[in-house]
């Protein structure tokens, strides 16, 4: 009788540890995924979102009233580094008053507003040897009168 009691202390399987600790690694998965998830820096692209929001309307008449006046051109010189803006000839000889923001979506720190200032040829330069490279966009908003104008390109500064 004691040969049979000791095969069958010999038969010990070690499965159901290894489905316990199995459950246990995962559920560990599961928490660290949670708090890391928990503790992410979530921004919003814009600071004031919600007011932006209330004023699209106003928005989508800028942009239009923009496209009715001829091309904004902004286009983007890689071997210079700048950003040239060119406003239509519709608007030479008005007063036109306005700002360039250099919007960074990934980085709100990094963006910058500059003043809009045209040449005699409806056009202004501006460097970018400074800005991070990676995708940038151009906005710009100005006003001619009472007229309000808004337009916007994305570049890619290399």
């Amino acid at each position: 009788m004691t040969t049979s009691h000791k095969q069958s202390n010999k038969n010990f399987t070690l499965w159901p540890y290894a489905v316990v600790v199995c459950m246990v690694l995962f559920m560990g998965y599961i928490a660290s995924f949670v708090y890391k998830a928990m503790n992410q820096d979530v921004d919003l692209v814009s600071k004031n979102y919600y007011e932006q929001e209330i004023a699209y309307q106003e928005h989508i008449d800028k942009v239009g009233r923009t496209a009715a006046i001829g091309n904004v051109a902004i286009t983007y010189n890689e071997q210079n580094r700048s950003v040239l803006l060119q406003l239509p000839e519709t608007l030479k000889g008005k007063q036109v008053k306005g700002k360039i923001t250099l919007f960074r979506p990934s980085d709100d720190q990094l963006d910058q507003e500059l003043p809009l200032q045209l040449g005699r040829d409806m056009s202004q330069l501006i460097e970018t040897q400074d800005l991070e490279r990676g995708l940038w966009k151009v906005r710009v908003n100005f006003n001619e009168g009472e007229q309000t104008y808004y337009t916007e390109k994305t570049i890619q500064l290399k």
